[in-house]
């Protein structure tokens, strides 16, 4: 049946109702305050990047004359007001927020004061750091003497000085001065005795020496107000056949830069004669998103507050869990040999894909490795363990994804490092993005090649490995290795797309096959046999996955989704979707993994995946869906979504109104899936959950 507009809830608004999500648990009481703290500062980077590259593109779009088609039934105008509008009431929530986080902040003897409140102490020790860290670092321009306003760095936040004379207004003089958060830590931990403490942020120490910096000039009033300009992030790579791509993405990074103003956001106690001066000398007059906010931004930098307080006001740490499969073994591979492993992270450990590619390294009967990298650590054991790969005479071929939004500069530097070291580099694919996670290691055993792979659902990478939820497969099943060989294979010639009977591979077969297997499900609901799918994922947009869902859950499919960010599937529905459900699960850790489960008649089929249900994995990347066959491994998987699923401390439910609400349990107690997961994977003990997910 065809779909109404209503039928679908906008990307940019899911996104912002899912960073909503962020903002709530900053301001839960049940979460440790200096956490709090933390999602204030994820919440702030996740909207930086939002008008970065989504606001952005709204905007391109706006200017090329796009109609309300290609944005789901909206013009790019009436999306950018919509947007507007609830990021400044959400601006107004983070306000609040954060002055509740302060007034809690000083009932545990923790302060951050600012350059009005300090003591004698506190005064000589800011002097001091003033002049000898802080006022190197200054280079003040003085605005009003030069024709044209300096380029304002992206997302860089800035001091509008404004000098003036109490008496005399008509007197004034503005100046610019970047804060230096790139070489100075933004709090700043005051001495003293154990309790209290005293933080104060380096905009505040500028502040304080802004006599010392101006002392030339006959002022008496000399105030500073934030300032931030956020640019459009999208890079234009040029089609230029004399230049390789390294040189290409390079230039176009350089040029990200120059991006034409996404957002620009200033302290509202502004004067407004600098707010207008700032405003007009940078084109910015009839700019929609000017945004007043508080005296602070870049907000992002509390994930960075220093470890001050007790311990009992940051989460628990928690030991990482080793993997019972693989410790009783000597050697990976022969653990590997005997059956299938399945990895979660951040709860088991990340080191054994390092310590697989290090046994690699040195072990005689490893011919190759191969590799496809999408974001890498920046001090990447991986890539290290492949170049020790190559010193001990291995072949190593590696697909580094230089088109990696934000990461680009990292993985051109690594891509050279990989070149120098004498790894085989396979090219970019021209019109593609490689996301698919995978390593393929080749040994020889016996009188034969045995292939041995990874398939992850995220990141080659040790560090947001400690804060992101995926998983990863461990197997020399040859249903699988041999197939991933066949990614590899494409990878490489680029000539030749083959075909896979186990592996869903995008752009070539994953959308056929989700679709047939929830037509599977829709001819077993309408056969009156028991049909579901449970889908696990991190963005839900694509309509004609949607409009399967809807006609699946219209045919009587139970339908259970867990979506962390964008849903514009609409659940709920009479007459649509009233068996769709799907919650949101924002906690300690980053839900980041894709697991799809289909009844199938009972004899279910379980996929974990590097690809979101969105037009870009399914058409525009190459990503990998890998079946999984071992009964103990989908025992677990199943467990995994379960435990989810009953989550009632951090589930949210996702409706048409976009209101968030938390899940109740009748009973009264809390079930929080991911301290669920840690005991489950330690003790393998089930808790005491229904078998349904209803």
């Amino acid at each position: 049946m065809p779909h109404k507009k209503n039928h679908y809830i906008n990307r940019e608004i899911s996104w912002l109702s899912f960073n909503a999500r962020v903002l709530q648990e900053a301001a839960d009481p049940t979460v440790p305050l200096i956490e709090r703290l933390k999602f204030l500062g994820i919440f702030s980077s996740n909207l930086d990047e939002f008008f970065r590259v989504r606001v952005g593109t709204l905007m391109r779009l706006q200017r090329a004359g796009v109609k309300a088609k290609a944005t789901f039934g909206k013009s790019p105008k009436k999306i950018l007001n919509e947007i507007h509008d609830v990021v400044v009431a959400q601006r107004a929530t983070f306000d609040k927020v954060f002055s509740k986080l302060y007034q809690e902040l000083e009932k545990e003897n923790i302060f951050i004061i600012n350059e009005k409140q300090l003591n004698k102490q506190h005064e000589e020790f800011v002097g001091n750091y003033f002049r000898q860290e802080v006022r190197p670092r200054l280079a003040p321009t003085m605005l009003d003497s030069l024709p044209e306003f300096p380029d304002l760095t992206n997302q860089v936040i800035y001091l509008a000085i404004h000098l003036s004379h109490k008496n005399d207004n008509k007197k004034v003089k503005y100046a610019l001065i970047e804060v230096p958060v790139d070489v100075l830590p933004r709090f700043v931990v005051l001495p003293g005795v154990r309790t209290p403490k005293y933080i104060i942020m380096l905009d505040d120490i500028i502040r304080y020496g802004l006599k010392q910096i101006f002392y030339i000039f006959d002022f008496d009033t000399i105030a500073a107000y934030t300032i931030k300009l956020t640019r459009d992030a999208e890079i234009d790579i040029e089609d230029d056949i004399t230049k390789s791509d390294f040189e290409k993405i390079s230039k176009s990074i350089k040029q990200r830069q120059k991006g034409k103003p996404v957002r620009f956001v200033y302290d509202r106690k502004m004067p407004e004669d600098l707010l207008q001066f700032i405003l007009e000398r940078n084109n910015l007059k009839n700019f929609d998103n000017v945004i007043p906010g508080g005296r602070y931004h870049n907000a992002k930098d509390f994930m960075t507050f220093p470890h001050v307080g007790l311990p009992r006001l940051e989460h628990e740490k928690r030991p990482v869990l080793q993997h019972p499969k693989i410790e009783s073994f000597r050697s990976l591979f022969t653990a590997i040999h005997e059956h299938d492993i399945l990895l979660h992270y951040p709860y088991q450990s990340f080191h054994y894909v390092t310590d697989l590619l290090r046994e690699a390294a040195i072990d005689p009967q490893v011919v190759s490795i191969k590799m496809t990298l999408y974001r890498v650590a920046k001090n990447s054991n991986v890539v290290n363990a492949l170049i020790n790969a190559i010193q001990n005479g291995k072949k190593v071929a590696v697909l580094l994804e230089l088109q990696a939004r934000f990461d680009e500069e990292a993985n051109i530097y690594w891509t050279e490092r990989l070149e120098e070291a004498g790894a085989h580099l396979i090219d970019i694919m021209p019109g593609f993005k490689v996301h698919s996670k995978l390593c393929l290691i080749t040994r020889q055993e016996g009188n034969k090649p045995v292939n041995y792979a990874i398939i992850g659902t995220g990141n080659f990478n040790e560090a947001t490995a400690k804060i992101y939820c995926d998983h990863a497969l461990f197997t020399a099943d040859k249903r699988l290795t041999d197939e991933v060989a066949k990614v590899f294979a494409f990878l490489e010639n680029k000539l030749k797309v083959h075909t896979y009977k186990h592996l869903v591979v995008s752009p070539f077969y994953m959308r056929k096959k989700f679709a047939k297997l929830i037509k599977n499900e829709i001819k077993n609901a309408r056969a009156e046999k028991k049909a579901y799918i449970y889908a696990k994922m991190n963005s839900l947009v694509d309509r004609q996955m949607i409009n399967r869902l809807y006609e699946a859950g219209q045919a009587g499919v139970k339908i259970r989704l867990i979506v962390r960010g964008i849903c514009s599937l609409v659940p709920g529905v009479e007459g649509l979707s009233e068996n769709i459900q799907v919650i949101s699960i924002v906690d300690k850790y980053l839900e980041h993994s894709r697991i799809f489960i289909f009844c199938n008649g009972g004899d279910e089929k379980y996929f974990i995946s590097s690809a979101d249900w969105m037009v870009r994995n399914l058409d525009n990347r190459i990503e990998v869906a890998a079946p999984i066959y071992d009964s103990a491994i989908q025992k677990e998987l199943k467990q995994f979504f379960k435990i989810q699923w009953h989550d009632t401390a951090k589930a949210r439910i996702l409706n048409s109104e976009q209101d968030n609400i938390l899940r109740q349990n009748n009973a009264g107690s809390s079930h929080r899936a991911q301290d669920q997961l840690f005991e489950f994977l330690s003790s393998g003990n089930v808790p005491e959950i229904a078998d349904e997910l209803v």
